[in-house]
């Protein structure tokens, strides 16, 4: 590998990282906007999204410069399209933050009810675990945490569905909070796209790592 090659990859490596951890923070806000019924935490949310579609946007031109300038191949290719993907991914991450923090806002407005426990505690611990440690197994090359990370997505499926069946309850026992409860249960699918695209770049790190797609594996 050139040093120039070098240079650029590592350069790569930590925009990444810093694109990461501006997502964590954006998903961290967002569930604390929820939560906690703060309006802050909304704006601190839109504020960081502008930064990571700048960030998306700048990371994909350096992949793309390196791929024309380097022509690289076997493992520094690998890491360059997965860095692209893991680029996408995301974004996609900032979007939905960005999608919970809003309907936090409209929320705010509403009067609360009470949903499930597993909906307002174990859901957001486990979305924030996996991007987390996601990332962490992209920084590391870890295919041991990637695979825990991917373990952790049936739970996160699992939360969500009962949400579905919560709304259906609300509905039945009271029409005038269904509304209250379909905006919960958006919020609960946004947790869960994101915790596919943490899933993907678990995936992801495995394929940089062993060479192989286990995307569609049983």
């Amino acid at each position: 590998m050139s040093l120039h090659l070098q240079r650029d990859l590592e350069k790569l490596k930590k925009e990444i990282l810093k694109l990461g951890t501006m997502v964590e923070s954006a998903i961290n806000n967002a569930i604390l906007a929820l939560n906690n019924r703060e309006m802050l935490y909304v704006d601190e949310v839109l504020r960081l999204e502008d930064h990571i579609n700048e960030m998306e946007v700048k990371i994909e031109e350096d992949c793309l410069k390196i791929l024309a300038l380097h022509q690289p191949v076997a493992g520094d290719l690998r890491f360059i399209v997965v860095s692209l993907k893991v680029n996408n991914d995301l974004e996609r991450m900032g979007d939905f933050a960005k999608n919970i923090a809003k309907r936090a806002r409209e929320l705010m407005q509403e009067e609360p009810i009470s949903t499930l426990p597993e909906f307002v505690n174990e859901l957001p611990n486990l979305v924030r675990t996996m991007v987390r440690n996601s990332l962490d197994a992209l920084v590391k090359l870890d295919v041991s945490l990637a695979r825990e990370v991917i373990a952790m997505d049936d739970k996160v499926d699992e939360i969500n569905r009962a949400m579905y069946q919560e709304v259906t309850r609300v509905a039945k026992e009271n029409a005038s909070k269904t509304g209250v409860a379909i905006s919960l249960l958006s919020t609960s699918r946004y947790m869960e796209r994101i915790g596919d695209l943490s899933t993907n770049i678990a995936e992801d790190v495995i394929f940089m790592v062993e060479g192989r797609v286990i995307r569609h594996d049983d």
